[in-house]
């Protein structure tokens, strides 16, 4: 299979901790064409009274100057833009820095690693009544998921959408991120599959194949396609993702 979708990336450089110049983006890119995937949203971190707010303009001029060496270099990719937005207790959707990724409904949103927010799910109704579908990035990380797992289920019904790592089921971010994820895919509560990647040569580069032998073990081929192509295609396109608990 060779039409993956992308829909969580650090490959927009000189923004965030991910790719840091136009000749690292274009590396990054040509191993994700390696991999098999057609079509990518760039995530640069989003974090409020951060050095991590660059705003819609610069973030599109960058995205155009990339786009146009890709051309002159012959390497066939879809780019989209998006954001990947910190979220302690609160958040403002600042339409100037912030970007839903590729303009949809869609906005991927993270949480603090160690530090369970107050109130997921009020964020989540807020997002949700604004018109926006809240796609929370790799919940197996979250040391608070980690624990009690079965949390998702209520920001589920919320309306929020679970996006998991590929690396996480080989151990790249540890071994308690690869039992909990164990545990969500097979509580067929994660919506899309994405790789979260920042440099180029990682780890995540270098198991692919593994991570996706042992994930279509557990889920099987069928909805293995949703959650690497299905799903984030109908996010590129802003068209609805259904989810049952």
């Amino acid at each position: 299979m060779d039409n993956y979708v992308d829909i969580h990336s650090h490959i927009l450089y000189g923004i965030d901790d991910g790719s840091k110049t136009l000749e690292e983006s274009i590396e990054i890119i040509k191993q994700h064409i390696e991999m098999g995937f057609k079509e990518i949203i760039l995530t640069p971190h989003y974090i409020e009274n951060s050095k991590y707010e660059t705003d819609n303009k610069e973030k599109k001029k960058l995205l155009q100057k990339l786009k146009r060496e890709l051309k002159k270099q012959n390497i066939d990719i879809k780019l989209y833009l998006g954001n990947e937005v910190f979220v302690n207790d609160t958040i403002e959707i600042n339409k100037e820095k912030i970007e839903k990724l590729n303009n949809s409904k869609y906005l991927l949103i993270e949480f603090p690693m160690e530090k369970q927010p107050k109130n997921i799910n009020n964020i989540i109704y807020e997002l949700k009544i604004q018109g926006i579908t809240p796609v929370i990035a790799h919940p197996e990380r979250y040391t608070f998921v980690q624990e009690k797992p079965n949390i998702v289920d209520e920001w589920i019904e919320e309306g929020a959408l679970l996006q998991s790592n590929y690396g996480s089921i080989v151990g790249v971010y540890g071994e308690n991120a690869k039992k909990a994820v164990k545990k969500l895919l097979k509580k067929n509560v994660i919506s899309v599959l994405a790789t979260d990647i920042h440099y180029p040569n990682n780890k995540i580069y270098q198991n692919i194949e593994k991570s996706r032998k042992k994930i279509k073990k557990i889920i099987g081929e069928e909805k293995y396609i949703e959650l690497t192509t299905t799903n984030p295609k109908k996010i590129i396109e802003n068209k609805e993702i259904r989810t049952e608990i």
